[in-house]
């Protein structure tokens, strides 16, 4: 079993929610059970599938999380294309996010191959 809380793919998926969060206030109120809803959720599930894989106690098991932590991810990331498309923030307005979810991607996927290369 692993220490969640010192995985530094963990930290980032935190800083990534908490991004999502500050965003998802910027959408119109009937978005509320909509997009926002979806996308905060997405967004949760990226760390908090890190931290169950890192509870299991064989690799495989904690890669097939990360991988369920990279859906999320990408979940994130088109939901964040539609808002934008929507015209509902800017591009600018996501920049950091992009730049935080594309950080958290290399990351997810550099662990998925150490661990596909060691087993």
């Amino acid at each position: 079993m692993r220490n969640f809380r010192s995985l530094d793919i963990w930290k980032e998926g935190i800083e990534i929610v908490k991004e999502v969060y500050s965003l998802s206030e910027k959408l119109p109120p009937e978005e509320k059970f909509g997009l926002k809803s979806q996308i905060t959720r997405a967004a949760v599930s990226i760390p908090s599938n890190i931290a169950e894989g890192a509870s299991r106690n064989s690799e495989i098991e904690f890669k097939r999380f990360l991988e369920i932590s990279m859906g999320s991810l990408f979940e994130v990331e088109t939901q964040l294309v539609i808002v934008q498309e929507l015209g509902f923030v800017s591009s600018e307005e996501l920049r950091l996010i992009f730049e935080l979810l594309e950080k958290e991607a290399k990351m997810i996927n550099s662990l998925i191959n150490k661990i596909k290369a060691n087993s």
